[in-house]
């Protein structure tokens, strides 16, 4: 697919670092993962002219693209959590490509903290706009903030027809089945819960009341 110039009014960016981050993950993603990550960026970018955000568009293009790379067949054999070998894959290519540091840690805490509820929105607006964002387009989180025009035009540019929901459960749970201990302390435990009857979840309160400090007895 050849992306749009201009998709809701917005200008996708077209510099030779943001296609090149296109075509890896066409490359390495499925349609599904490429279509998502597409609107991610331009949900973002919505969200931030409607508040009047100032952020780098790259940037947030960047985060969009690898946000999800994590989860795609290079990194099944992977220890770390899915969002950390985005985020590390993000970094290398940035790096590659000569990008000021400060800019890449930027991108690597934004996909890094993506789906961490309560952090993102205070580092900064590309780190913002990518968990509202994504969020938007998996859960519908914010779609208020969106018009009926918006939506349209989005969703007509990268379609989301209604096998999504169903689909985007099943890529989380490939993604994440082979490294469930990762899930611990995040909701991606519910889509290893989902999908494998016996996954058990790690409860905090049992490892606190069976630590070590449990049989401790002070001198």
């Amino acid at each position: 697919m050849i992306m749009a110039a201009t998709i809701a009014g917005l200008t996708v960016p077209d510099s030779a670092i943001a296609r090149e981050a296109t075509q890896l993950l066409r490359d390495t993603a499925s349609d599904l993962l490429f279509q998502h990550s597409m609107r991610v960026y331009l949900w973002g970018a919505l969200l931030a002219e409607r508040k009047g955000l100032s952020f780098d568009p790259e940037l947030l293009y960047a985060g969009a693209m690898f946000h999800d790379l994590g989860l795609t067949d290079g990194f099944h054999g992977s220890s770390l959590r899915f969002e950390v070998d985005g985020a590390n894959a993000a970094r290398d290519f940035l790096r590659s490509h000569g990008i000021v540091e400060t800019d890449v840690q930027k991108v690597w805490s934004a996909i890094a903290f993506h789906t961490t509820p309560g952090i993102p929105e205070f580092l900064h607006p590309e780190a913002s706009l990518l968990h509202v964002a994504a969020g938007m387009d998996v859960a519908g989180r914010s779609y208020e903030q969106f018009t009926d025009e918006e939506r349209d035009a989005v969703v007509a540019a990268y379609p989301r027809d209604e096998h999504f929901n169903a689909q985007i459960i099943d890529t989380f749970y490939e993604g994440l089945k082979r490294r469930p201990a990762t899930t611990f302390g995040t909701f991606n435990d519910d889509f290893v819960a989902a999908k494998d009857p016996g996954f058990r979840r790690v409860d905090m309160c049992s490892v606190i009341l069976h630590s070590p400090w449990a049989h401790y007895k002070p001198a």
